[in-house]
């Protein structure tokens, strides 16, 4: 219950069912059976009227069919009945021997009336009692309620909610570039201000990546002349070890100005998706890194297609795949299929990464040992450019040591059937 729809769903059904069962219950109050006071008094007065009737008379054949014989009627005596029943027979003129009983089977009681002349006048007294299955008519009840309740609480619910779930589903749908369709601004003055205020976030959030990508790509674009006046120079250097450092310093420079770029235009970057047979890419990709001179080797490989950019995904993967092969000393690569997902595995033989810095191995230009930045080429980027690419597509990327020793990176992307 922790959604607005459920919570408002929730209390109008509460409030509903509250309303109809204090009804009920006051409906039930009324539906008990009536006191014997109530009843027996109008049947004290007929059994007087008849009593009176036969008084010192021999049966006719045209009197009304009572019952009459030399004892009450057996069944299970109702003392407070028949205390009534006789007080009630004093009121009305001279007190009469009465006993009521309940007959087993027989709905109402029965009231025995002992005449002057000893016999007894048997009369039956209605029951004015509600029917004995009331109360599973009044579950049946609630249960209507209950159902109705929920059916229109919801319905209700889902009416006053729908532009807020129209609103998530288009937050969610913010991509890389900050780009979001914009938000119809109607509805009540709540959904109005928040769609207003989504509007805005979007349109700061594009001018904000334009931004950006405006001022790297400025700042590549500069930094190439006086780049190239300085690889001029060196140049003419004389011919030494001097000469070879300033050469690799300025290759480097060149090489993270491009990087940073690359990493910027993949952030906004929204390359058509497609069907993608994952085993064949990463086969693919294998033998480009051995014609390279690469220690790459490949082990278990399912046959499984993903959804994605070939293009961007293939990026993503050789970045993975050389990141292994140049720090880790070689990798293997294995991809498992299940039902739902492709799970791509590759595991270096290098010394693996500090548990501390695993989090920030993504980072742009991050190294784990700054000191190799000119032994290894590269400019750190590797693995943040392939992290956004793989999450373009859905997928997830963790980094994990081995027991053994060497880095493991696990990729995984939702299965494409």
């Amino acid at each position: 219950m922790t959604s607005l729809r459920a919570r408002i769903a929730l209390l109008l059904v509460a409030a509903i069912v509250g309303v109809v069962a204090l009804a009920t219950l006051a409906a039930v109050s009324a539906m008990r059976a009536p006191n014997p006071e109530t009843t027996i008094e109008p049947v004290a007065r007929q059994i007087r009227l008849l009593a009176q009737s036969f008084l010192g008379r021999a049966p006719q054949s045209d009197d009304i069919k009572l019952d009459l014989s030399n004892r009450p009627a057996k069944g299970e005596d109702d003392e407070r009945a028949t205390y009534v029943l006789e007080r009630a027979l004093e009121n009305s003129g001279a007190p009469l021997p009465a006993a009521v009983v309940r007959v087993a089977g027989k709905p109402g009681m029965v009231a025995s009336v002992q005449l002057p002349d000893g016999r007894w006048m048997t009369v039956d007294i209605p029951d004015f009692s509600p029917p004995e299955d009331r109360w599973l008519v009044l579950a049946g009840w609630i249960t209507l309620i209950v159902l109705g309740a929920t059916a229109v609480s919801f319905y209700t619910a889902t009416v006053l909610t729908r532009p807020l779930v129209m609103l998530e589903a288009a937050a969610a749908r913010i991509g890389p570039d900050g780009i979001l369709a914009p938000l119809p601004e109607e509805g009540s003055g709540e959904v109005r201000a928040t769609a207003r205020a989504l509007n805005q976030l979007s349109s700061r959030l594009k001018s904000a990546m334009e931004s950006r990508m405006h001022l790297v790509a400025a700042a590549g674009h500069d930094l190439r002349t006086p780049m190239t006046r300085m690889r001029l120079r060196a140049e003419f250097l004389p011919e030494d070890e001097e000469r070879e450092k300033w050469l690799r310093d300025l290759e480097e420079l060149d090489r993270i100005a491009d990087s940073a770029i690359r990493l910027v235009r993949e952030e906004v970057n929204e390359d058509a998706t497609e069907p993608v047979e994952l085993d064949a890419l990463v086969h693919d990709i294998k033998i480009e890194m051995i014609l390279l001179g690469h220690p790459v080797s490949v082990g278990q490989l399912d046959k499984v297609s993903v959804k994605a950019g070939a293009l961007g995904l293939r990026r993503a993967l050789l970045n993975l795949i050389v990141n292994a092969a140049t720090h880790g000393k070689g990798c293997n690569v294995s991809l498992s299929a299940t039902d739902d997902h492709a799970v791509l595995t590759i595991v270096d033989r290098g010394p693996g990464i500090h548990p501390e810095l695993l989090e920030k191995a993504f980072e742009p230009f991050f190294r784990v040992d700054p000191g190799r930045r000119q032994s290894v080429p590269g400019a750190g980027l590797g693995l943040a450019i392939a992290k956004q690419i793989i999450e373009r597509y859905g997928g997830t990327i963790t980094l994990a040591n081995g027991p053994a020793g060497g880095l493991s990176q696990t990729v995984t992307l939702r299965a494409f059937s």
